[in-house]
């Protein structure tokens, strides 16, 4: 009682404090309502600081959710609403049955099929079945309260505003929310690495008719490629460094977060800072219809997230019964699958009602026209199993970040919780100390039940792409439990890859062997990733980067700042070079193009000559280089491409030395230039005349390169010639976050959102960090309460429900 009491008096001064401050400009119409008294209800004090980031300040976790709900909405009420519909199962009914989603929250092809799994997921009580159990293995009473009061606030915002937003400005679809629809967003987020990514193969699975089904095999190489492609094309990935108090300058740790997330949707992230006095103060950014914090800091820890390459579901084949085949064999003996009958309302049109089949091992997927083909015959079948399809844990996973005053204290809430679906935690302290875990729900498949039990694809693409195919017709088939795991069937804390206090632990996307390339880890199980295997580009110069860094030691949050920008290509630094000898070397200066012209490619070579390696905005060559290495790593077999292989004895700097006279450099080259030309673009034109994106009608040049290239500073832009070049990001950089401390209390922290807070052109916040990005500025992040409340721009507004 002494401390609620306590919290709600804090809360109360520092909105006197701040009182006289303009309201800003998303709550202006609504300023009288918003300064009568809450009559008992939820509420919170927003204060807005520059680039519209708002500091939520709140007496309880209800009232915190409320806040985050409620300054979510004002800047991204459309792209929350349109989520929101995504999980309901509603898209068909409000955009028609045929529409392709974005893709932000399943892979489903259109509207349809992503409604009939949000529904059919719905219509099982999944979700509300999470939400019933006990915590751990459910979540706690902080986040079940801090999802109804972001439901309240999210809802107090539709009530008491009027949509400015011309994506959504009058929709029908605009609506309020349930707790339940903030939860399943969790949910979809969770699934996303699994069933997620499977929905057009659960929801148009269909048991063969007839007695002459044929039978089919899948195509072993096609499913590795398949997997391999979800992972590459999945627009997200990330880097993340911590550098322990050995290399930096004061003794304290340091951290550099650059997660790589779709620029546009559902997948964004929001900045916020939330408080409880006493209670949690942590600053960061949330997934959009979120009220934790996914990625962030405070006064003792930071820590960001990359993508991982455990691979979070198996396969399990399917014996079926000659005589049914949606009856499995499991021992001998039978059992029948579970039929989930959807239907979904659609415009314009009367329901559909399909049907999706089940099984001990996870819904049926099938799809004998897809890439490649996955049959369901007369004999055999084929069941997903997601282990995230019962892991309600994501979101006190990170409350318990948002609390730790350690990597200590990380490691810890991982390990109560264990709720990451498909990302590795990169952790930084104050005290100096470093953490590296590939932390996440898998199945526990090991290489002994893989050697055991796969079958006979299985065992083609678990070594090769740790994608286990199972014989589901034995029970000791399958997926194991671990003594220290929460949940069934999957992989408890002592199983996972961890690096603790490393001089540097950094990940960019690849496995967790080489997060200290001096201190390799090994000893996992297949299916969390590879060792001793070729790096990417982007992790080969990741490491070079940061182990040089450490090794020169004295480092501070300034030198973060340099690394997130220094934008070189690791590409270029390895085959630029031998490309303009090359280039020089061809006779006459011409090379022959993919369409038999020849073309002089003679001016290009002097510009890849004196490119200066980086992708840099004012960098001349960079877009030659681009277009270029595209091209060529297209057309010339990766076996030919290099001249040095690679060694497990130098996997930084291995495979090296571009092989020029291999098949399809000379046509690479005369391509580009022909492109290039075509286009009206000179070959030594600046790279930010050419890659930009539009904002209030407006080009704003853009830093970083694509993945190919290895930059640490990813963008992946759309070429469009007739348009002038690269325009839109559709993944890429997004929040940024380089953090220290100093001994004050107070964190060290500048941060960036890349794509700024708000998608509604209207408002203010729509391109202002945009243009930051652009000219490689910072924010310096105000978290102490002296910061806050020194802000030139300072606007709070106390919001509340009726």
């Amino acid at each position: 009682m002494r401390t609620t009491r306590m919290r709600q008096l804090l809360v109360g001064a520092v909105a006197l404090l701040t009182a006289s401050a303009a309201l800003p400009a998303a709550a202006a119409d609504a300023q009288g309502r918003q300064d009568r008294p809450s009559h008992g209800g939820l509420s919170a004090v927003i204060r807005y600081t520059e680039y519209g980031i708002p500091h939520i300040l709140a007496g309880n976790y209800a009232d915190l959710g409320f806040g985050s709900g409620w300054a979510q909405a004002a800047d991204q009420v459309c792209t929350l609403a349109d989520g929101f519909v995504t999980v309901r199962g509603d898209r068909s009914r409000f955009f028609g049955p045929t529409a392709a989603t974005d893709f932000s929250l399943s892979s489903a092809g259109d509207n349809l099929s992503s409604d009939l799994y949000f529904r059919g997921v719905r219509r099982s009580g999944t979700v509300a079945k999470l939400l019933a159990e006990p915590a751990p293995l459910g979540p706690s009473r902080q986040v079940k309260d801090l999802m109804r009061g972001f439901a309240a606030g999210y809802d107090a915002w539709l009530a008491q505003h009027r949509i400015t937003d011309p994506a959504c400005r009058g929709a029908a679809w605009v609506r309020p929310i349930s707790t339940l629809d903030v939860a399943s967003r969790y949910y979809a987020i969770s699934v996303l690495g699994g069933q997620g990514g499977a929905v057009d193969e659960i929801t148009g699975a269909e048991p063969p008719t007839g007695t002459a089904a044929p039978e089919r095999s899948v195509d072993a190489e096609a499913l590795v490629k398949a997997v391999q492609a979800r992972s590459a094309t999945s627009g997200m990935g990330s880097n993340a460094v911590a550098f322990s108090g050995a290399t930096t300058a004061n003794g304290r740790g340091l951290l550099l977060g650059n997660p790589h997330y779709p620029w546009q949707g559902g997948r964004r992230f929001w900045q916020s800072q939330q408080t409880i006095p006493g209670e949690l103060d942590v600053a960061g950014a949330s997934l959009l219809g979120t009220p934790t914090i996914a990625i962030g800091y405070n006064s003792r820890v930071a820590w960001s997230h990359t993508v991982s390459t455990g691979v979070p579901f198996n396969l399990t084949r399917l014996t079926l019964d000659p005589s049914d085949p949606t009856v499995y064999l499991v021992d001998g003996e039978p059992e029948r699958m579970t039929k989930r009958t959807v239907t979904v309302p659609v415009e314009g049109g009367a329901p559909v009602t399909r049907t999706q089949w089940w099984t001990r091992y996870g819904p049926v997927v099938a799809d004998p026209g897809g890439e490649p083909p996955l049959p369901w015959t007369a004999t055999t079948a084929y069941a997903f199993n997601d282990p995230n399809a019962a892991n309600f844990r994501f979101a006190d996973t990170s409350l318990g970040f948002g609390k730790a005053r350690s990597t200590a204290d990380v490691l810890a809430s991982l390990d109560r919780h264990q709720g990451l679906p498909w990302v590795n935690t990169v952790a930084a302290d104050s005290a100096g100390h470093t953490l590296y875990t590939q932390s996440q729900v898998l199945p526990r498949i090991t290489d002994d039940l893989a050697a055991r039990c796969s079958t006979d694809l299985g065992r083609i693409t678990y070594p090769q792409a740790g994608l286990a195919v199972l014989d589901g017709s034995r029970s000791d088939c399958a997926p194991g439990s671990d003594a220290d795991a929460v949940q069934s069937g999957i992989f408890g804390p002592s199983r996972m890859p961890t690096r603790k206090d490393a001089p540097y632990a950094e990940n960019s996307n690849d496995s967790a062997w080489l997060a200290n390339a001096d201190r390799p880890l090994t000893g996992y199980e297949r299916i969390f990733g590879t060792v001793g295997t070729p790096r990417s580009l982007r992790t080969r110069g990741a490491l070079a980067d940061v182990s040089a860094m450490a090794e020169r030691g004295g480092l501070t949050v300034r030198d973060l700042q340099d690394q997130e920008f220094a934008n070189r290509a690791p590409a270029g630094a390895l085959a630029a070079a031998d490309a303009a000898k090359a280039c020089a070397a061809l006779p006459g200066g011409t090379a022959t193009g993919s369409d038999s012209t020849v073309v002089d490619v003679s001016a290009a070579c002097p510009v890849l000559a004196s490119w200066d390696r980086t992708m840099n905005t004012d960098s001349r060559g960079a877009l030659l280089f681009d277009r270029f290495w595209r091209k060529l790593i297209v057309s010339v077999p990766a076996a030919q491409f290099w001249k040095v292989p690679f060694s497990t004895a130098d996997p930084v700097h291995t495979p090296n030395t571009l092989d020029t006279a291999a098949p399809g450099f000379a046509t690479a080259l005369a391509d580009t230039v022909a492109e290039l030309r075509a286009a009206g673009i000179p070959l030594d034109s600046p790279l930010g005349e050419h890659q930009f994106v539009v904002r209030d009608g407006k080009r704003i040049p853009v830093p970083g390169g694509t993945e190919r290239l290895g930059v640490w500073n990813k963008v992946e832009p759309v070429w469009n010639a007739a348009q002038g070049g690269y325009t839109e990001v559709t993944t890429g950089s997004s929040h940024i976050q380089a953090v220290g401390w100093d001994g004050t209390g107070c964190p060290v922290a500048r941060t960036l959102l890349t794509y700024s807070q708000s998608s509604n052109p209207d408002s203010p916040h729509y391109s202002d960090q945009t243009l930051l990005f652009s000219g490689e500025k910072w924010v310096t992040a105000r978290f102490c309460e002296k910061d806050i409340l020194s802000s030139p721009v300072l606007k709070s507004v106390r919001v509340h429900g009726h």
